[in-house]
């Protein structure tokens, strides 16, 4: 059986290279780069929760430092703790939204694990039952049901609130 693939013709172009014209993508973000899609959710003086433009589930984020590193060991113990919290006031978020039956969060640190930002970020992916459908079987493709823009739009109004209590 040939297997063919359904793209994100945005992702497509961004895996064979074609990247926007800035030296960083996270640091592209906190600094407000109009070559950048602005898809923040939150943000304080030192931490970034962004929607991932190429999202495996409707509400994949990124949390971020605002600072450029690219190590986990140099976050700062501050960075962690409020990375933690933020973790945890998106998982709440998200249940709100769109009641996911699970979650995988984790960090893909260095280029042997897949990493293509060396600034160092946590994604958080909401799963849900049954994801599999019928193309994933028959072809071994992913379709995305929801526009990362509609999904924004409904966290974005929930993490406005997380002004006051981070």
């Amino acid at each position: 059986m040939e297997r063919s693939y359904l793209f994100n013709t945005e992702k497509i172009k961004y895996v064979q290279g074609e990247k926007p014209a800035v030296e960083c993508i996270l640091c592209a973000i906190r600094d407000k780069n109009p070559l950048i899609k602005d898809l923040v959710l939150f943000r304080n003086n030192s931490l970034i929760v962004a929607l991932n433009l190429y999202p495996f589930n409707p509400g994949h984020l990124m949390i971020f430092p605002s600072r450029h590193i690219e190590t986990i060991t140099s976050l700062t113990e501050a960075e962690v703790l409020g990375m933690h919290k933020l973790l945890k006031s998106s998982i709440e978020i998200i249940d709100k939204e769109f009641s996911p039956q699970g979650y995988n969060v984790g960090y893909n640190l260095g280029n042997g694990s897949g990493a293509s930002v060396p600034h160092i970020h946590q994604h958080l992916v909401p799963r849900y039952n049954n994801e599999v459908g019928f193309l994933d079987v028959f072809s071994g493709t992913r379709v995305i049901v929801i526009d990362p823009l509609e999904v924004m739009e409904k966290l974005k109004k929930n993490f406005s609130l997380l002004a006051d209590s981070l």
